[in-house]
């Protein structure tokens, strides 16, 4: 073993560069071009789809970018120099189009090399508001699109730390801004801070809280004041000419919302005291509700600090909650209270009821709603028509109800009562319109809804619209899609009645682009957009979606990808991709919404771009893991996953496109979880990538993923299923790859250093590639182009040229 273990070091250390020496590389050629193709726009449109605002960001930040000063708090992550999330993705330029067959023009004013995000429509559509980031804080300018023109009302003093920075007021002529408090303290700088004593926290006899793993949270009184002056803010009323007027002082303001008539704003502010054990979004919390003068109407709901509740996913707190303006009334606040005291162990008859309250918001409101299962939202329609939802992990089952909200004695129709993992069954969801106030809200034409759906089955994607009778609850189709060659998706439905939809169509070598299609009319399509093809290389590549069989008889299938050399005869080896996903129930586990004619497209983390190096490509290959009945998912975990795998390199195998002893697998977070697991548990393959995951669930001790019990109720399941439990077996190459500020739940670098400890310990083939300044996904193009480059090189050598 220790001569293996030197071969195998020495063979590292002439094909890599030493740890020490290593600066940023680039992946071949090949995978460059792909990666550094231009980004298509994001486009922004008006309720009429007359008017466009086209939004063009790079594909990655830079190193230097990623290196601003940051400063980690309460789950946040904020540049305490610019008062703006530090991993903001911004967009660089804006263009907009006047009239659907008009071209793109850049706006007049605005300025060069823009940071900008934050987009948002005036309450007339006729402008759009947004942020501009500079290097000393964030300005607020006004987009009018007619005239393409964009001017700053503001100087850089917003506060987007939390929450929406700015509302629109129901006029269109000005807005309510948060901007950085006068008041505001010197920060401390932790680093260089002489303690006063030691941090203290106490746990209550009896009281349990059991939370998950979070990241970035407060540490010590210095964290706590410096979270308290960078959420501090004064509100201002700011017309579009630049002229401000205090509307409200110094508080922690996280949320803005007009009532729908405009006459009234609630305000959530984030209040005392705070916890060293869950993000800012638990702590203590008020949401008052003000006129639009400032003045106080009424405070409708206070929230202590949340550190303990039931255990389960569907646990909730106690009290109000999920409060909101009701879109079809003027000013109407609406909320849910739970039945079952937040405990999903608790058996009731329902579990949430909804209440609703109108202006001025006296006495203790009205109740209009009880639910099964847990209170999910609410589409609004009318005086006497609304659809309401609910949830329940457990069972994974999702309802749908109509009811009247003037009326709560008429029992609500549940119209859809389903596994919401079942695609094939998805009925769609309804078409809303904006309504008087500019809300969305049903579209309803007499007795008649409207839903779009997917339209996903056995033989592929083909959305639908269909009408649906609230009376007799017939439902019409009113249109499906049957392209074969293509794909369609339909985004929105600009007018339900005279069946004018906005869909998006693409197909294996056409980029997603956005046209006007009329179900009525049936004329031809209007093209919105003529986005090309930035990826040629890859246009003509092999690809199709196979389905298989797991031992058990479960259908799975995948997306293969044959080589840009391929040739008919030869074997390849192969990289397959996945992500293990939990089912309560093998008929949604087989269903597969992949498409052979969608649109290639190599994310950064993609697997596609090694078809130019010669690979066959298995991407988003099935993983269910199913738990039927009383058994869960991750009771049979292993069993399960080593069978996915085994089914899928059998499938290509049979195929004869691979050389099945030279078959590398990867995944990223819980699917680099799956692979080292994969690695430790089977002999199927020549090699791993395992990005940003977790291998020591004793690390997670209160649940995982889907995993609800906590480690001292199955510490059999959290031990099995930790590659770093099992790191004696592991023998086949792995190439760890870690973000070194990953902030997601569970995966903290810790989680791969000591895996990598652990293996190279006991001599297994093993390299640890820990990313700068990185988070759980990669957005530096330094880093990901590096991160490409290990990949590459780790394939090359221990899956292609396999010895």
């Amino acid at each position: 073993m220790k001569n293996l273990f030197f071969t195998i070091t020495l063979l590292l250390s002439t094909i890599f560069y030493s740890q020490e020496n290593l600066t940023y590389q680039k992946p071949p050629k090949e995978i460059l071009n792909l990666v550094e193709a231009p980004l298509a726009p994001i486009m922004r449109m008006d309720d009429k789809g007359e008017n466009f605002v086209f939004l063009y960001r790079s594909n990655f930040k830079t190193i230097e970018e990623l290196s601003e000063t940051e400063m980690r708090l309460g789950g946040l992550r904020i540049n305490p120099v610019t008062n703006i999330g530090s991993r903001e993705r911004y967009y660089t330029t804006v263009k907009v189009r006047v009239g659907r067959k008009n071209s793109e023009e850049t706006p007049a004013g605005l300025p060069k090399n823009g940071r900008f995000s934050n987009f948002s429509w005036s309450p007339n559509q006729k402008l759009m508001a947004f942020t501009n980031t500079i290097a000393t804080g964030v300005e607020l300018w006004v987009l009018d699109i007619e005239n393409k023109s964009a001017k700053k009302i503001t100087e850089a003093n917003l506060n987007a730390n939390t929450g929406n920075p700015f509302s629109w007021f129901k006029d269109s002529n000005s807005l309510l801004v948060k901007t950085i408090s006068k008041d505001k303290k010197p920060l401390i700088d932790t680093k260089t801070a002489v303690p006063t004593g030691p941090t203290v926290s106490e746990s209550e006899e009896g009281v349990k809280a059991q939370n998950r793993t979070y990241q970035d949270l407060l540490k010590n009184p210095s964290d706590e004041h410096n979270f308290e002056q960078l959420m501090l803010s004064e509100l201002y009323r700011v017309s579009l000419n630049g002229e401000k007027n205090i509307w409200k002082e110094n508080a922690m303001y996280d949320d803005l919302y007009f009532s729908p008539d405009g006459n009234y704003v609630m305000v959530t502010t984030v209040e005392k005291p705070f916890s060293y054990l869950v993000p800012y979004n638990r702590f203590p919390s008020k949401t008052v509700i003000y006129n639009t003068n400032g003045t106080l109407i009424k405070t409708v709901l206070e929230v202590p600090l949340i550190e303990d509740l039931p255990q389960g996913f569907m646990a909730v707190r106690t009290g109000k909650r999920n409060i909101n303006w009701r879109n079809d009334k003027p000013s109407t606040i609406t909320w849910c209270e739970a039945l079952d005291g937040g405990d999903p162990e608790k058996v009731v008859e329902f579990r949430d009821e909804v209440f609703e309250l109108n202006a001025p918001f006296n006495g203790n409101g009205t109740s209009i709603l009880k639910t099964i299962g847990r209170f999910a939202g609410i589409t609004w329609g009318n005086n006497n028509t609304a659809v309401a939802y609910d949830r329940w992990w457990n069972t994974r089952n999702t309802k749908t109800y109509i009811f009247n909200p003037s009326n709560n004695s008429i029992k609500p129709i549940i119209i859809s009562d389903r596994n919401y993992q079942d695609t094939y069954n998805d009925p769609g969801n309804f078409v809303t319109k904006r309504n008087e106030f500019g809300q969305n809200t049903l579209s309803l034409v007499e007795d008649n809804a409207y839903l779009i759906g997917d339209g996903f089955s056995e033989k592929g994607k083909f959305p639908f619209v269909d009408e649906l009778n609230l009376k007799s609850l017939k439902i019409k189709r009113l249109y499906q899609s049957n392209l074969t060659t293509q794909v369609e998706s339909i985004n929105d439905a600009l007018d339900i009645q005279k069946g004018e939809l906005v869909v998006n169509i693409e197909s294996k070598n056409e980029y997603p682009n956005y046209y006007i299609r009329n179900i009525k009319k049936r004329i031809g399509l209007i093209p919105l957009t003529k986005f090309e093809n930035p990826y040629k290389s890859i246009q003509n590549v092999h690809k199709e979606v196979i389905k298989y069989n797991r031992e058990d008889g479960l259908e799975l299938s995948g997306t293969l990808y044959l080589p840009t050399n391929y040739e008919k005869g030869k074997k390849y080896p192969m990289v397959m991709w996945a992500y293990p996903r939990e089912y309560k129930d093998k008929s949604s586990a087989g269903q597969s919404t992949s498409n052979s004619n969608e649109f290639t497209y190599p994310s950064y983390g993609s697997p596609i771009y090694w078809v130019t190096r010669g690979y066959v490509v298995l991407d988003d290959a099935s993983f269910p893991i199913v738990g039927e009945g009383n058994e869960q998912p991750n009771d049979t975990f292993i069993k399960q996953l080593v069978a996915n795998a085994k089914a899928a390199i059998d499938a290509v195998d049979n195929l004869g496109y691979i050389d099945r002893t030279k078959v590398a697998v990867g995944g990223h977070s819980y699917g680099a979880f799956m692979t080292a697991n994969l690695l430790s548990h089977s002999n199927l393959f020549a090699a791993g990538i395992a990005r940003s995951g977790a291998y020591n669930r004793t690390l997670t001790p209160f649940g995982f993923q889907s995993e609800e019990r906590n480690y001292w109720e199955a510490p059999e399941i959290y031990y099995q299923m930790s590659p770093f439990m099992n790191s004696e077996k592991m023998k086949t190459p792995l190439l760890l790859i870690h973000g070194e500020a990953d902030n997601n739940s569970g995966t903290y670098p810790l989680q791969s250093e000591r895996y990598f400890n652990a293996l190279k310990g006991l001599g297994a083939p093993v390299r640890l590639v820990m990313l700068p300044k990185e988070s759980h996904g990669y957005s530096a193009e330094e880093s990901v182009l590096h991160m490409l480059w290990e990949q590459d090189q780790w394939l090359e050598t221990y899956v292609k040229n396999k010895k």
